[in-house]
């Protein structure tokens, strides 16, 4: 980790050109990300999550179907500051939401279909949205199969497509939401058992402000 009082774009852009050996993970205040390959528990391991507080986590094990498999392609994709999400599905646009995005001067690092919904929900946030209306304006861009959970600073959000092909589980309680695809991943929780469960809806967003 890496910390400065100057500008961080700054610092990115110098960090690429003198020590390309070097990968920005994330940027931000408040937000650690860490990407990798190998199986979760050693992942875990290796990066000490047991020793990791906060308020928040989103994370996401990726079962790779049209991108490689490498560290820059792993989840939680980030764009911006304080802003990441996960993807659980295929958008079959990619390619257009690109097309759309570059002209205005973002550059994508991967051909990852997750990374282009990540970097256009975040140039809806530097254009003034907030991150509800950001995903609903996604409705209309966004093509194909998801459940995005993405979080920034102040808030979770999970949303689903049309059909909600992918599943999602919340657990919602006084003392904490949690959310996966499968209850199985949920069932451990303190109390578990007192917790409102729910499938989210098609199209419909759930937010929890942090």
């Amino acid at each position: 980790m890496l910390t400065t009082a100057g500008d961080p774009e700054a610092l990115t852009e110098w960090l690429e050109s003198h020590a390309s050996m070097i990968a920005v993970l994330s940027v931000g205040q408040s937000i650690d990300l860490y990407k990798d390959v190998g199986a979760p528990a050693a992942i875990a391991e290796r990066y000490d999550f047991k020793a990791l507080t906060g308020s928040h986590l989103v994370g996401h094990t990726r079962m790779a179907t049209e991108s490689a498999v490498t560290p820059a392609h792993a989840h939680p994709f980030t764009a911006g500051r304080d802003f990441c999400l996960v993807h659980n599905g295929s958008l079959s646009n990619p390619h257009l939401v690109r097309k759309h995005l570059e002209p205005l001067g973002i550059e994508f690092e991967t051909d990852n279909d997750t990374e282009a919904a990540c970097r256009f929900f975040e140039w809806r946030l530097r254009e003034g949205d907030d991150l509800r209306t950001a995903v609903q304006r996604g409705f209309g861009v966004l093509d194909g199969f998801y459940t995005f959970l993405m979080g920034t600073d102040k808030e979770l959000l999970i949303v689903r497509d049309a059909f909600a092909c992918k599943p999602a589980v919340v657990a919602e309680s006084d003392d904490y939401v949690a959310i996966a695809s499968e209850f199985r991943s949920l069932a451990h929780l303190p109390h578990i058992a007192h917790a409102t469960l729910f499938e989210p809806k098609p199209e419909e967003i759930y937010s929890w402000r942090i």
